[in-house]
């Protein structure tokens, strides 16, 4: 697009399906490089990537050209279909429906990328659901209890 100029960063945060933790150490790293590959192809720029066991956050450079929703649905679609055709999981891999999406400032970017690189000593300290909330806390976001990603009862 010529003339066009932007700068958009957002975070995205999903889970696995009924956040099930079923996403391993020892193909988390390729997990991560599959979906940074899904990113470029779209058009955009990875910054930082890393996941737990039962969810996974990405923060991009976004290009335009796309709309979050679009690439959430690519994003999300290719990942799962590689992790089912690499028989990564025993039982059929998913991620749960929707995602947060939280948009940052060129300022943020590194305090973002770090704290996604240290998910690990994050969640030593709290769970998902608690991280997750105060994200929408933060961002002043409205929700309703019903629909914040929970576990299968």
């Amino acid at each position: 697009m010529p003339n066009t100029f932007t700068q958009i960063y957002i975070q995205f945060v999903f889970a696995v399906k009924f956040r099930q933790s079923v996403i391993d150490i020892t193909w988390k790293e390729r997990l991560h490089k599959y979906i940074t590959g899904i990113v470029q192809n779209q058009g955009h720029k990875m910054i930082a990537i890393n996941s737990m066991p039962d969810h996974i956050h990405i923060f991009i450079g976004c290009k335009p050209h796309q709309s979050v929703s679009d690439l959430m649905r690519i994003v999300k679609g290719d990942s799962s279909e590689w992790i089912n055709n690499q028989k990564l999981t025993p039982a059929l891999f998913r991620w749960q429906e929707g995602y947060g999406a939280f948009s940052y400032s060129l300022s943020q970017i590194s305090s973002v990328a770090k704290y996604i690189a240290d998910q690990e000593k994050h969640h030593s300290r709290k769970t998902f659901l608690e991280e997750y909330k105060e994200f929408l806390d933060l961002f002043e976001i409205d929700y309703d209890e019903k629909y914040i990603f929970k576990p299968l009862e």
